[in-house]
């Protein structure tokens, strides 16, 4: 059994891979995920590795800790990718739009994907039928947006969303910012597909992260909706680094 751990800002995802199936998949905040990881291995006593991306700064601390308990593989900017990457600064590109990139190489080869990763900001990855990561897009996730109306205005409200749908016209002050927010992340993640597609035949597209639920209902053309890609990506990753190694 493995421990496949995808450590955000806030919140952080702890899956328990077994022969390459998920068998858990656990949810904490990210300033306490080293003391969930030991009660996981207490409950788990057969993991013995953990394999671990960080979109922020690990503590040398943390890590250390945790090499008291697991045999530890960090995936870097440094490891090794399964893909061509043509990113004009590739040393800007987070590890989480590495390893989404990894996942649609290896899972989806010769292929034209594109992965929507729809969490704290939407990010949008391009990987080419020839292997070449190109780039993608980044913008303001659906919480972001509903904060950043009450953080840049005198009177509007923060809105507690809690995954509704928004009617087209809203008939209040708390409809209409639903209504903006939802219907426009709606609207401008259908027309990049477009976009997208125009230009790529046979595109897969993939929509991945904490609202690909909720938006995989609402959006027009065709995706694969898998809430839990950059986790299995992680794995595939690992497995890729110990076949090159």
């Amino acid at each position: 059994m493995i421990l496949i751990i995808d450590i955000g800002n806030t919140q952080t995802k702890i899956a328990v891979f077994k022969e390459e199936n998920i068998q858990q998949v656990h949810f904490c905040p990210t300033h306490i995920f080293h003391e969930r990881l030991i009660e996981l291995k207490n409950e788990n006593p057969n993991v013995q590795t953990v394999v671990l991306a960080s979109v922020g700064f690990l503590q040398e601390n943390q890590l250390e800790m945790l090499k008291q308990h697991f045999s530890v593989v960090q995936i870097t900017s440094y490891s090794p990718m399964p893909f061509h990457n043509a990113y004009s600064t590739p040393q800007t590109l987070g590890i989480d739009r590495r390893v989404l990139a990894v996942g649609a190489s290896l899972q989806f080869p010769n292929q034209n994907v594109l992965v929507i990763d729809a969490g704290t900001c939407i990010t949008y990855d391009f990987v080419d039928e020839n292997n070449n990561y190109q780039g993608g897009g980044i913008s303001p996730g659906i919480g972001m947006r509903f904060k950043s109306l009450k953080h840049f205005t005198a009177k509007l409200p923060e809105i507690n969303w809690e995954q509704q749908t928004a009617n087209l016209i809203g008939t209040s002050t708390q409809e209409s910012i639903e209504s903006g927010v939802l219907n426009g992340v709606i609207a401008e993640i259908d027309g990049i597909i477009e976009k997208y597609q125009q230009k790529n035949p046979n595109l897969k597209v993939i929509l991945t992260g904490g609202d690909a639920e909720y938006l995989s209902k609402q959006i027009k053309n065709v995706i694969f909706a898998h809430s839990f890609f950059l986790l299995e990506s992680l794995y595939s990753l690992y497995k890729y680094i110990q076949s090159y190694d």
